[in-house]
């Protein structure tokens, strides 16, 4: 439960359109088994929609009441959702104190990293079968991270936020899976639900959630937004909802 007495608000964004996603929308598309990513994980760069789309996110937070704003970001360290951050507060004109903390990073594939399903299934067959037989949430691939792992790097997260971060406002900004266990923890699902809804409404790229305190609530947090996209709809920019690497397998975020 947070012990602050008043309420810290989170304004969570997915990254835009990376180079990564649409490489691997690209692989998926023609039924490849690799995904000719154009760089590691941590170095893929946004394309030039996943721009337009934080620029879309930079004017939707300028068009804020100043009671609204973001006071500080937190940011994944990797480089497409550091430069959602960056180009939207740009385009907001909003100078904040930013933080880049590792537990917000995507999920680590281990050695499927770069596969898509049909490769992974040609590639480590054994694996194919044990993630089928544990299901998406708990299955870890060798050298990776299961939901569950990733689950408890957003605990954490929220844990501090609640308790240390001295700004009512946050902006956070990372990946489809790890803002989607952001809310998964704070409405307190289960895994039945979180997989439906990783189905039936996964992130779109550049999509806005939004979570507050509450000492009232179960989990001690509330989530009033999830997966909002007016803000790029009514500029007419792309929406797009790539998953990644293994988009069958597990909703992953390239």
């Amino acid at each position: 439960m947070p012990r602050r007495d008043h309420t810290i608000r989170l304004t969570l964004v997915r990254h835009g359109q990376s180079e990564g996603n649409v490489a691997a929308d690209a692989a998926q598309r023609d039924d490849l088994e690799r995904i000719d990513v154009p760089a590691r994980d941590p170095d893929v760069a946004l394309s030039a929609t996943g721009r337009d789309q934080a620029a879309a996110v930079g004017r939707w937070l300028g068009a804020l009441d100043e009671d609204d704003r973001p006071q500080v970001v937190w940011t994944s360290p990797y480089r497409r959702a550091r430069e959602t951050a960056e180009v939207a507060l740009e385009v907001a004109g909003i100078e904040i104190d930013r933080r880049v903390d590792e537990r917000l990073r995507d999920r680590d594939m281990g050695i499927t990293d770069m596969l898509t399903s049909a490769g992974i299934r040609a590639a480590f067959p054994e694996e194919a079968e044990r993630r089928d037989w544990l299901g998406k949430f708990y299955y870890r691939p060798p050298g990776g991270e299961s939901w569950a792992d990733v689950a408890m790097r957003v605990r954490a997260v929220l844990t501090d936020l609640a308790n240390t971060e001295k700004h009512q406002r946050v902006l956070v900004t990372g990946h489809d899976v790890v803002l989607l266990l952001f809310c998964y923890v704070a409405e307190g699902l289960d895994e039945e639900q979180v997989l439906a809804r990783a189905r039936d409404n996964a992130l779109r790229n550049a999509a806005i959630c939004r979570l507050q305190t509450n000492p009232d609530s179960a989990t001690g947090w509330d989530v009033t937004d999830y997966n909002v996209d007016e803000h790029l709809r009514e500029e007419d920019v792309e929406i797009t909802d790539e998953t990644g690497a293994d988009a069958p397998v597990g909703d992953e975020d390239a």
